[in-house]
């Protein structure tokens, strides 16, 4: 498509007189500039990508590696110590990945026979550097992460469907499971009611649980090695409990019967697929809970 950048005068005149074109022509220029993705034009064997994290963002990626993938093994090599703009607070601030990351990972996915073993960036040759998605002109507050990959990369998965498996931890099939990470917290959403129920196991940040035990006494924390325990436990679940974090997008890659709590600032999660609903005003919440705790899931 032929595009023509406009000169000073002209983008001023066009600014007002054409609100709507004046956007448009925003947008073109972003998409002018965007990187050229090389396609591989024949199958492999080993398919390689890079990710610079973070860590539900590679999540919502394996879908899109699958379909890249094609018949072929995944061979992922995690770039750590990446500066990533955030908003809200991450607990690596503003580094996508770290060494300890890695290793959290490394059993999860692992025992994915898609996935060769993960590894650490260190200049390899790769086929899909899934970097490049930050660089396109979403409005990355809302729509779906793992679509933006499909949009970028242009392939499709069913995302109804698991793409994560694990084995079940079976002492947690009478559980809910918690998760709320302190990014991403409506602050109309009161999780005080869940005191009421014997049977909550909290997975996440010390810190995060701390909070979390002062409005729900009866709290247990589940200590995790690696984020293959923690998967196992989301899969055992009777039902999961989550923010827009790294625990809830293991629950929806699982499809274990789940909850998700909607940041009204940054709706860009969405659960796919049977036994995921998400709340996002607190009696929708509470009915939910109650339903879903005494229907056999």
């Amino acid at each position: 498509m032929l595009f023509k950048k406009l000169n000073p005068l002209e983008k001023i005149y066009l600014k007002n007189t054409n609100k709507e074109a004046y956007q448009n022509y925003k947008y073109q220029l972003k998409v002018n500039d965007l990187p050229s993705i090389n396609f591989l034009d024949t199958p492999k064997a080993l398919v390689d990508f890079k990710h610079s994290g973070h860590l539900g963002d590679i999540i919502y990626a394996i879908p899109a590696m699958y379909a890249l993938a094609e018949s072929g093994k995944v061979n992922l090599h995690l770039n750590i110590g990446q500066k990533i703009k955030v908003d809200g607070n991450h607990p690596l601030k503003d580094i996508g990945l770290n060494e300890k990351s890695v290793e959290m990972l490394a059993p999860l996915l692992a025992l994915q026979n898609k996935f060769s073993p993960i590894n650490i960036y260190n200049n390899q040759v790769i086929d899909y550097d899934l970097d490049v998605f930050r660089q396109f002109p979403f409005d990355y507050s809302k729509g779906h992460i793992s679509r933006w990959y499909f949009n970028c990369f242009a392939v499709s998965y069913d995302l109804s469907k698991p793409w994560l498996v694990v084995p079940k931890d079976t002492s947690m099939s009478d559980k809910i499971v918690i998760a709320r990470s302190t990014r991403y917290n409506s602050p109309v959403i009161d999780y005080s009611i869940l005191k009421k129920y014997n049977n909550l196991v909290f997975i996440g940040l010390q810190e995060e649980f701390r909070l979390m035990k002062a409005i729900i006494p009866n709290l247990e924390y589940a200590e995790v090695n690696n984020f293959l325990e923690m998967a196992s436990i989301i899969a055992g679940a009777k039902l999961f409990i989550g923010n827009q974090s790294f625990p809830y997008a293991i629950a929806e890659a699982l499809k274990t019967p789940r909850m998700l709590e909607s940041y009204y600032k940054c709706p860009n999660v969405i659960p796919e697929g049977a036994n995921g609903f998400e709340f996002s005003f607190q009696p929708q919440f509470e009915f939910l809970v109650k339903k879903l705790v005494a229907k056999p899931l």
